[in-house]
This record gives C-alpha cells, sequence and structure tokens, in this order.
C-alpha cells in the first residue's frame, strides 16, 4: 500500500469529520469562523490519529498462513 492509499484513507477521514463537527457547531447556533476553524483543526487531528494506527497495525502485520492455504488451491 503506497502513499497514494494512505492519503485517500486520510482524506476519507477528514472531509466526514469535518462535516459533522461543523454542522454540530452549525445546529448550536454558533457559526463564527474560529468554531469552524476549530473543527476542522480537530477533524485533522482525529484523521491522522486514525491512520497512524491503520498504518501501524498494518506494517506490523504478521503473515497469515492460512491464507497462504488459501490461495495455492
Amino acid at each position: 500500500m503506497g502513499a497514494i492509499f494512505w492519503i485517500k484513507r486520510y482524506l476519507l477521514a477528514v472531509v466526514p469529520l469535518f462535516t459533522i463537527l461543523a454542522a454540530v457547531e452549525w445546529f448550536k447556533g454558533s457559526t463564527t469562523k474560529e468554531d469552524y476553524l476549530s473543527a476542522g483543526a480537530w477533524a485533522l487531528i482525529a484523521a491522522g490519529i486514525f491512520n497512524y494506527f491503520a498504518w501501524r497495525r498494518y506494517r506490523n502485520a504478521v503473515a497469515c498462513a492460512a491464507c497462504e492455504d488459501v490461495t495455492k488451491k
């Protein structure tokens, strides 16, 4: 999995997170620029954490012996 995969995965996490957080701010009635910047910052941070741990799980994956048996048949 190359860099493009991880960038796409990051963007697929950031956009919905920002949308949800911005919608919450809008429903609360506070629609200042700072509220949307805060929602964007939290979305970037949360998506970064999500992507980091997904990448870490991918990098530490152990080879699956059962998977190799399935492909040989």
